[in-house]
C-alpha cells in the first residue's frame, strides 16, 4: 500500500512541477507563495514536496529532462532515418516547449552538475544527427552543432508559445518549424 502512496505522491509532484514550470516561464522570479497559489495549493503543501526554491528548481530540471527524454525515446534513430529524425523530433517536442525552454534558459540547470550531465546526455543523439546531416549537406558544415541545437530549442519554445497564444495553428506548427529550421525565411534561391 505504501508503494501506491509513493506513486500517487510522485504523480502529484510531477503535476505541481509542470504547473510551476509554466508560471516560471511567465514570471521567472515568482515566489514560493505565488507558485503555490498558481498550483492551487497552500504554501505548507508545497513545502511538503520541496523544502526550498533551490530544491524546486532542481526538481524542475530533472522533470524537464525526464519528460523530454521519454518523448525522444519514441523517435527511432538509425542510419536510414537521419533525414526524418529532426522533423519527427520537432513534432514530438513542440508540446514540450516549456520544458525545452527551462532546460535551455534556467540558470539553476547550468549550475547543477547532475542536471548538466543529464542534459548533455539528452542532447547527444540530436547532436549526432546534426553532425550527420552536416556531413550530408543539409546544414552548413562550419556551423557549430551546439549553435544549431540551441536554435532548434529556441524555435521549439517560440512555437509552443505561439500555439498556446493562438497565433499558430497546432496542426501546422511542426511543418512551420521544420521549414524555418531548414530554410529560414528565404523566399527564393539566388
Amino acid at each position: 500500500m505504501k508503494k501506491d502512496m509513493t506513486t500517487i505522491k510522485q504523480v502529484r509532484l510531477n503535476s505541481l512541477l509542470d504547473v510551476a514550470t509554466m508560471l516560471l516561464i511567465e514570471k521567472p522570479n515568482a515566489s514560493m507563495n505565488e507558485i503555490a497559489d498558481w498550483a492551487g495549493i497552500g504554501i505548507a503543501t508545497l513545502h511538503r514536496y520541496v523544502e526550498s526554491r533551490e530544491q524546486l528548481m532542481i526538481h524542475l530540471g530533472f522533470r524537464a529532462i525526464e519528460v523530454v527524454s521519454e518523448t525522444m525515446k519514441g523517435i527511432s534513430l538509425n542510419e536510414e532515418n537521419y533525414e526524418k529524425y529532426i522533423p519527427e523530433l520537432i513534432e514530438a517536442l513542440i508540446p514540450l516547449g516549456d520544458k525545452i525552454y527551462f532546460l535551455a534558459h534556467d540558470a539553476s540547470v547550468n549550475f547543477n552538475k547532475e542536471i548538466e550531465g543529464a542534459d548533455h546526455e539528452l542532447r547527444k543523439p540530436v547532436l549526432h544527427v546534426i553532425e550527420r546531416l552536416q556531413q550530408k549537406g543539409y546544414f552548413h558544415p562550419n556551423i557549430d552543432k551546439e549553435w544549431i541545437i540551441n536554435v532548434l530549442y529556441s524555435l521549439l519554445f517560440l512555437t509552443w508559445q505561439q500555439v498556446r497564444s493562438g497565433n499558430i495553428a497546432k496542426n501546422s506548427a511542426a511543418a512551420l518549424v521544420v521549414n524555418t529550421f531548414y530554410h529560414g525565411f528565404k523566399a527564393t534561391d539566388y
